[in-house]
Order: structure tokens, then C-alpha cells, then sequence
């Protein structure tokens, strides 16, 4: 009989570490080029957990200001009462990037491409110029996912995920990731991972991974479908801009072809005819469905001024560019000729004299 206090090998709690999540760990870690990777309950599980984990209070973060509502959330109103203080700046200006540096500053945080108006970063510059400074470079690689950009390769030094999004890929779990080859912070993550208990199931890790085997049959599907439709809204008189760094006239568009091997799944527009316009747009679609998520195989719209970044003011969100008339589309891997047809049908609510595209 073995002795009751000796301790036994391998897995002792769930929480802490089983086989099926363990198995994702490795799965993230080699899909972005890291020495590790975690595994949590969603996305902003794991931001909240970088941040408890690298931050102390009176530290500074300089973020991109074009930022998911819900990370903006977290800095704002959760980190805020741990003395943790963030600016958000246009990471595009070198002079607004060192200009908004403290002596507390500890991190840089962004996306590329951003939610929601797809904006690109350099992330070679900025985390050179993190590590210039002594502090950490944070990107959100959501967007692009592990098959279109690897920050870390770029110099960055953590990577965050949304696996709900494109590593999942079917909007039926959710769930978050964190990958690095820092082992100082992998440790100090490991040990917050366990610590706050923010982990996945072994289903959710077992969905996740099945996702991850058609990534990249989906990817360049979203990303050739997403090309049409930006080109598509782009020649329509009922847009007044199509934001997507695959067009040519994006003025990301050459370090987003440098950066990245493909260039995504999301686009977004900003509509003509006002509020009301946009409603009458959204209620005419029969294949995109209004949500918040993104990242499935099938095609969904968002309303960021009401929806997925409600939680700004309408000043900040105008600040940054992010009008009444945005919407952001995730492009899915429906035929295309459907997807531009069932855009058509709404634009046609703008004005009936729109010329067809074909």
C-alpha cells in the first residue's frame, strides 16, 4: 500500500496542470515559435493574468490606442484601484510613443492589426525600442493569428490570444493564451495561472485543438474572402472608408506586407447614412449576423459604438476614429459571391441606385 504522505507522480490537480491541457500548451507554444505557452479560461483571463503577474502598483503602460473595448476595460477600471496607470497612444508616431514615457513606464501593449479599425504596428520598431527602455513589448496577435504574424520572432517579448477567435475557429468555446520565451515572466505567469485559476476545461482545451488542425485551410479562406469584400465596400458610393491593410490604398499596407504573410479575415466600414442608415444595413443581411465575436467560419458584424466598445466615451471613440457609422465585419468562408450579394442587399437599403459590383 503506498505510503498516504508521500507525494505521487505525475498530475495531482486539475487546475494545476492536466495531460489534455497541457497537450494545447505545446500545441500554442510551437504555432507561435515559443518556449511556452498558457492556457486560460478567455482571452481577457489571460491579459488580466500578464498584467497581476508583470505588473506592481505605481507602474505606467503605454497601450495602443486603438484597443479592444474589454482590454481598455481591464486597464481602466480593474488595474486602475492597483495603482496601475496606462496612455494610450498612436504607436505609428515615434515622437507620441517616447513623449508619453515615464520613469514607471514597464510595458508596452498592442494589437496588430488593432480592434477595430485594423491599424498595423510596427512591432520590430516598438519592441526594439521597449527593450531600449528595459521594459517588456506586449502584442495581441488575435487578429492576424500564428499563421499570418509571430510577434516574438519580431523581438516582442509575450504574446496574448483570444483562442476564442481564429484558434478556436468555430464560436463554440472560449478561451485564452499566453505565449513567451522569457523565463523569468513564464515563470512568474505559471505560477498566476495556477494561482488566480483561470484555466480552461479539458473540453474547452480539447475544442481548442480542434480548431487548430484546419487553421490554416481557414485562414486562407477568411483572408481571400476578406480580400473581396474589401474590395468590394471599398467601390461602393455608400462607404465613405474601408479599413483592411490588404488594399492597396491602406496606408498600412506596405509594413503590413512586410509583417505579415497574409492579411487577415477582419474588415471594417464606415457606412453612409448615419445611424439610421447602419440599422436599416444590419437588419437586411441574412448571412452576416450581428455579434461581438469573431474569428468563426461563418460571417458576423459588430457595431463597435454599441457593442464591442460601448464601454468608451463618445469623445474617446471619436478620438481614435471609431464613428456611429463603424462597423466591423469577420469575414467567413461562405462562398464569396454570397457574402458580397448579401452586402449588396443591405447597401441597397442606402440608396437603390447602387451599381452592382460585377
Amino acid at each position: 500500500m503506498r505510503e498516504v504522505d508521500k507525494p505521487s507522480s505525475g498530475y495531482e490537480y486539475s487546475r494545476t496542470g492536466n495531460p489534455t491541457r497541457d497537450t494545447l500548451e505545446k500545441k500554442l507554444a510551437a504555432l507561435e515559435d515559443a518556449k511556452y505557452a498558457l492556457a486560460f479560461s478567455s482571452g481577457l483571463a489571460a491579459e488580466a493574468t500578464v498584467t497581476l503577474s508583470l505588473l506592481r502598483a505605481g507602474d505606467h503602460v503605454v497601450a495602443s490606442e486603438d484597443l479592444y473595448g474589454g482590454t481598455r476595460r481591464l486597464f481602466s477600471k480593474s488595474l486602475a484601484p492597483f495603482g496601475v496607470s496606462v496612455s494610450y497612444v498612436d504607436l505609428s508616431d515615434p515622437d507620441d510613443l517616447k513623449s508619453n514615457m515615464r520613469e514607471n513606464t514597464r510595458m508596452i501593449w498592442l494589437e496588430s492589426p488593432t480592434n477595430p479599425l485594423l491599424r498595423v504596428y510596427d512591432i520590430k520598431a516598438i519592441s526594439e525600442f521597449a527593450h531600449t527602455r528595459g521594459i517588456l513589448c506586449v502584442v495581441d496577435n488575435t487578429f492576424a493569428s500564428p499563421y499570418f504574424q509571430r510577434p516574438l520572432g519580431m523581438g516582442c517579448d509575450i504574446v496574448v490570444h483570444s483562442t476564442t477567435k481564429y484558434l478556436g475557429g468555430h464560436s463554440d468555446v472560449v478561451g485564452g493564451a499566453v505565449m513567451t520565451s522569457n523565463e523569468e515572466a513564464y515563470n512568474k505567469l505559471k505560477f498566476n495561472q495556477n494561482a488566480i485559476g483561470a484555466v480552461p476545461s479539458p473540453f474547452d482545451c480539447f475544442l481548442t485543438m480542434r480548431g487548430i488542425k484546419t487553421l490554416a485551410i481557414r485562414m486562407e479562406k477568411h483572408a481571400a474572402n476578406a480580400q473581396r469584400v474589401a474590395e468590394y465596400l471599398e467601390s461602393s458610393r455608400q462607404v465613405n472608408r474601408v479599413y483592411y491593410p490588404g488594399l492597396p490604398s491602406n496606408p498600412h499596407h506596405e509594413l503590413a506586407r512586410r509583417q505579415m504573410s497574409g492579411f487577415g479575415g477582419m474588415v471594417s466600414a464606415d457606412l453612409k447614412g448615419g445611424v439610421k442608415g447602419v440599422n436599416a444595413f444590419l437588419s437586411a443581411l441574412k448571412i452576416f449576423t450581428l455579434a461581438e465575436s469573431l474569428g468563426g467560419v461563418e460571417s458576423l458584424v459588430d457595431h463597435p459604438a454599441t457593442m464591442t466598445h460601448a464601454g468608451m466615451s463618445r469623445e474617446e471613440r471619436l478620438a481614435v476614429g471609431i464613428t456611429d457609422t463603424l462597423l466591423r465585419f469577420s469575414v467567413g468562408i461562405e462562398d464569396a459571391e454570397d457574402l458580397i450579394e448579401d452586402l449588396e442587399r443591405g447597401l441597397k437599403t442606402l440608396n437603390t441606385a447602387q451599381p452592382p459590383y460585377r
